[in-house]
């Protein structure tokens, strides 16, 4: 019999958070270039939440076991790793899936050295975090010094550390819309952000336009989708690009869109998805988040963990996502 683990697992493989639990599955073994991580703390993503519902596309190498970052300890190594780990390094890394469990098969190039100033949660929440904020940013969105930038969502995970890269990038003005004071003023005070906007209270693009003075903003990154779509366009400034990570609204527009300003303002409208790309362009991204670490350790980074659980808890972790009152990562630790 081989060995067994434990993980959580879905009861009828989708359903709702009260559908979690934590069941034995096999091990993983180590295939080449890859290493079993003995996992200690893993990080809540909001596909985490879609895959659970069976509302996300999960690439096809994924284990069906939730979760894609984590830390932890190397336990073994497969053949051909070539990337200096040794048995009993403390790392945290990237994965395509299989994080809510003891053990995970990754390769060792999408995993980092834990530095000894983070604690094991607050390494669980930068990868995926972190990557994706820098992919947006940067490979897809074409954010460059002196340009503009607005992120929705301004108290996501995501959003908390676009914030800070575009802060230490060099952007001439950092917008975000969030839905409560709160978490504006969190954005704003805490995070460096230009100003923010309470999409429950305010018309956002309306009051991104009035601050730019109908200019408008250079680079947007959005996770709502089709509820934004129009107003996206409206703070767009000219030659901007919209950068859409997520569809949290849906998946069909509106009616009445009025889509003339795209052609005349010549928009760049770009979809993108961190988890279906393969190992070689994420591991661009690693080696770029390596370059990241002096600045966690120096405080110009700074990682913002809004709650922890003990993973039996992963029930309560998953409501309280889905609560959307946080103000950084929700993390779910192993002992």
């Amino acid at each position: 019999m081989s060995p067994t683990m434990r993980a959580v697992d879905i009861k009828n493989g989708v359903g709702a958070a009260t559908d979690l639990y934590i069941t034995n599955i096999p091990k993983p073994i180590a295939s080449k270039g890859e290493a079993i991580v003995k996992i200690k703390a893993f990080g809540l993503n909001r596909m985490d939440l879609m895959q659970r519902t069976g509302n996300y596309s999960v690439p096809p190498q994924a284990p069906k076991t939730l979760g894609v970052e984590f830390s932890g300890t190397v336990e073994s190594l497969g053949e051909g790793c070539k990337d200096g780990y040794k048995v009993g390094d403390e790392v945290f890394g990237l994965a395509y899936g299989g994080a809510y469990a003891e053990y995970i098969a990754v390769n060792t190039h999408m995993l980092l050295h834990k530095p000894p100033h983070l604690s094991w949660e607050q390494a669980a929440g930068v990868p995926e975090t972190w990557i994706t904020a820098t992919q947006a940013m940067y490979l897809v969105g074409g954010f460059e010094e002196g340009k503009s930038i607005l992120w929705h969502a301004g108290a996501s995970s995501v959003s908390i550390a676009g914030i800070q890269l575009s802060k230490v990038g060099g952007a001439s003005k950092i917008y975000v819309t969030a839905g409560s004071q709160d978490k504006i003023d969190f954005a704003v005070k805490e995070l460096g952000a230009t100003a923010g906007f309470n999409y429950k209270t305010q018309n956002w693009s309306e009051e991104i336009l009035k601050v730019t003075d109908g200019k408008g903003v250079d680079v947007v990154v959005d996770f709502i989708g089709p509820d934004y779509f129009q107003g996206n366009i409206d703070v767009a400034a000219r030659d901007a690009t919209v950068v859409l990570l997520g569809a949290l609204s849906g998946v069909t527009l509106p009616a009445g869109i009025k889509f003339g300003a795209f052609l005349w303002k010549r928009l760049t409208f770009r979809g993108s998805s961190l988890r279906s790309r393969d190992i070689e362009y994420q591991g661009k991204l690693r080696d770029k988040l390596e370059t990241y670490l002096p600045h966690f350790e120096n405080g110009s980074f700074k990682i913002f963990i809004d709650k922890v659980f003990p993973w039996e808890k992963i029930v309560e972790a998953h409501e309280e996502m889905e609560r959307n009152t946080s103000k950084g990562k929700i993390i779910c630790t192993i002992s």
